[in-house]
């Protein structure tokens, strides 16, 4: 597949100099959510910047008319999330107008990964979106 391989490649490009600076961001940007999470115990959002799309689309390449710069753009709510190793569930939220699964995200505090499974379980119990299924 032609995105993974360009994934691939531009891994190959970065220097020892490269990862260690994106490790160290990578470390600040854990700090800074860990601070802002000693005042709340969860954040939620959305899992992705966009609803489900066609199977026979590769990737999204624009939202709400901004170009992404590259195939792994559209859903960089969940990986800014994994890159500060905080705990992160993803559960149903309801549906598109056209009946298309919208995901919420739950993200916890670090290494409260009981916590975060709880909250999910809890609001998954109040609003039971999980029990229903889209018209395919």
């Amino acid at each position: 597949k032609e995105s993974v391989i360009w994934n691939t490649e531009e891994g190959f490009k970065l220097t020892s100099a490269d990862i260690n600076l994106a490790e160290r961001q990578r470390s600040e940007l854990f700090m800074r959510l860990n601070r802002f999470m000693q005042d709340y115990e969860y954040i939620l959002m959305p899992v992705t910047q966009v609803p489900p799309f066609d199977v026979t689309t590769e990737y999204i390449t624009e939202i709400n008319g901004e170009t992404l710069p590259n195939y792994i753009a559209w859903m960089k709510s969940c990986y800014y999330i994994s890159a500060t190793g905080h705990p992160a569930l993803s559960v149903p939220a309801g549906f598109t107008k056209d009946g298309l699964p919208i995901g919420l995200q739950i993200v916890g505090r670090h290494q409260a990964d009981v916590a975060v499974l709880e909250m999910g379980h809890a609001f998954e119990g109040a609003n039971k979106f999980w029990k229903q299924q889209p018209a395919i």
